[in-house]
């Protein structure tokens, strides 16, 4: 993990072992209070079970609209939501499913959305890309890349004129970075000092085209540096470092020390840019690195990690895979069943 500050001198350019397919693949580090992190390898277990569903489902045909998957990305969204309560604002972005659930938002409304149906999140009127829990403290998402992130700045200002301690969080790809509205928002949020904590998942690549294609540099935390906005990269495979960071940084932000945040997660998604395939992306065939990424999973790191310390037995753990996936068969089911939206829908829910 690096962090940094805007005066810090040191390399912001490289992601050094962090884009290594071949580093890494050991168990995470666990704090002394690792019994929270069951619940964190639950919910990653939950997040990649839902979205295999979904795969599955677009591979044959059952689920109609585009659907974008973090499947081997699972660490970010939990290891941030850990340290998130109701009240705080998250935002995101085309693929969201991930930070959809890991705030709590119902695995019977994700599949009831993408499969069109009138209980979905959205009504069966948006699709994969427009889930929203405001509830749990999950305001939405949208497949503009980049177009949720000035709202969360809003978001951040208004929590900070509250006075209640919330705080705003966007998350966003590597691809959003080269978008102007992030580096609009970043600028606005420093003069602010607004409470928004900047979550950029770097999988390395947009769509198709891999970060060195694309970007003079690797790492990302160089545009915090430039907009004066304090930072840190971590291991975006490793649950218990973003929890830790994040933690950290919510902590300061909730009793009004400092303003916004960057933090990069360096990871890897295993599908491609959208769709169920893994062997190609976008139509191009994907780098041969892919099973070195694989070893670095962020469920398996943390489930070894956990038995090694003794604080989940080995039968406890294959308990837990079968009572998620019959959660997931339950609420596929009934999603299934759920009629979709009636015809008077169609203007009736339109804006005009």
């Amino acid at each position: 993990m690096t962090m940094g500050t805007h005066s810090d001198r040191d390399d912001h350019f490289s992601l050094g072992s962090l884009a290594d397919p071949s580093a890494r693949h050991g168990d995470v580090e666990l704090p002394k209070d690792h019994a929270r992190f069951v619940e964190a390898l639950e919910r990653m277990v939950m997040v990649r079970a839902a979205e295999e569903r979904i795969a599955d489902n677009v591979g044959t045909g059952v689920i109609k609209c585009p659907c974008h998957l973090a499947i081997g990305q699972e660490a970010p969204a939990v290891g941030v939501a850990m340290n998130l309560r109701a009240t705080d604002r998250g935002f995101g972005a085309h693929r969201s499913h991930a930070h959809f659930l890991a705030a709590g938002g119902s695995l019977h409304g994700l599949f009831a959305e993408v499969l069109g149906r009138e209980t979905g999140v959205s009504h069966g009127m948006g699709g994969s890309m427009h889930l929203i829990a405001r509830e749990k403290g999950f305001y939405g998402s949208v497949p503009i890349v980049g177009a949720t992130i000035p709202i969360a700045v809003g978001a951040g200002l208004a929590a900070k004129m509250s006075g209640t301690g919330d705080v705003a969080i966007s998350y966003f790809g590597d691809g959003a970075t080269e978008e102007g509205g992030f580096h609009e928002s970043m600028n606005l949020a420093a003069v602010l000092e607004a409470p928004v904590l900047f979550v950029c998942e770097n999988n390395m690549f947009s769509s198709h085209l891999h970060i060195s294609r694309r970007q003079p540099a690797e790492s990302l935390v160089r545009y915090a540096a430039a907009h004066r906005v304090e930072f840190a990269r971590v291991d975006g495979n490793d649950v218990a470092e973003v929890a830790r960071v994040t933690g950290e940084v919510v902590e300061r932000m909730r009793r009004g020390e400092g303003g916004p945040f960057f933090l990069e997660c360096v990871t890897y998604r295993w599908r491609g840019h959208v769709g169920h395939r893994e062997d190609e992306d976008v139509g191009v065939k994907r780098k041969d690195d892919l099973a070195l990424w694989k070893q670095r999973d962020p469920i398996l790191r943390l489930s070894r990690a956990l038995a090694q310390a003794g604080t989940i037995p080995t039968d406890h753990l294959e308990q837990l895979m079968v009572d998620v996936r019959s959660s997931v068969d339950t609420a596929w089911s009934q999603a299934l069943n759920d009629p979709f939206p009636p015809t008077s829908a169609l203007l009736e829910r339109t804006w005009s």
